[in-house]
């Protein structure tokens, strides 16, 4: 049988999980989204460390065990090296609404995934990042620059399930809201709770809760 690498758990995680599907990635993108991964976790933890303006791309690079040639190679600025962080859990999220049955309320199905064994706990490299965005303005422009790219993808999805087009106004409105409460509700879980709760599901839920209140989802 064949598996395909996916990512596994919820906005905050970048763990992975194999699952029946076709032919796996090719073997050079995975090791591409291997290397991306290494790097920005080497980034998250010096910019913790030695602060976001005393790390260089040389220390980046130096910590991964690449040229900074290759590191520039792949990142255009320093700060961008952790955005493999931020889109895998985004895609998480996608990914698990690609799958939202048409007769179940969007809260209600995300629900229904809180014991699923894919679920992960939180990486603690994406907590970090997180609380750095917080008072660096330019991982914060990287925090949401990955949220706005995913906009148009949330709006197909809930496109599809209202039988509008992503581009209507009320569609792309909704898409935002749901887009929001993602980005607060990690946001607020990585600066609040996670030292006391040992996942983010339940945080994340609450606000998509108080976000989709009266939209037809």
């Amino acid at each position: 049988m064949n598996v395909t690498t996916a990512r596994r758990g919820g906005l905050l995680s970048t763990e992975r999980r194999t699952q029946p599907g076709p032919d796996p990635l090719p073997l050079s993108q995975r090791r591409r989204e291997a290397l991306h991964l290494d790097i920005a976790r080497a980034a998250v933890t010096l910019f913790t460390s030695r602060g976001v303006t005393a790390t260089t791309g040389e220390h980046i690079a130096q910590a991964v065990g690449i040229s900074s040639r290759t590191l520039w190679r792949h990142f255009p600025r320093k700060e961008s090296c952790v955005r493999p962080l931020l889109t895998a859990g985004l895609d998480a999220a996608v990914a698990a609404l690609e799958h939202w049955p048409a007769n179940i309320r969007l809260v209600a199905y995300l629900e229904s995934l809180q014991e699923h064994p894919a679920l992960a706990t939180p990486d603690p490299a994406v907590l970090d990042l997180l609380r750095l965005a917080r008072t660096d303005p330019d991982l914060r422009a990287v925090w949401l620059q990955a949220h706005d790219d995913a906009l148009p993808v949330i709006a197909g999805l809930l496109a599809r399930r209202s039988g509008g087009r992503p581009d209507d106004l009320d569609v792309q409105v909704h898409a935002a809201i749901v887009n929001s409460a993602l980005r607060v509700g990690a946001e607020n879980f990585a600066l609040h709770s996670a030292s006391t709760c040992p996942t983010a599901t339940p945080h994340l839920l609450r606000a998509l809760r108080l976000a989709v209140q009266g939209l037809p989802y």
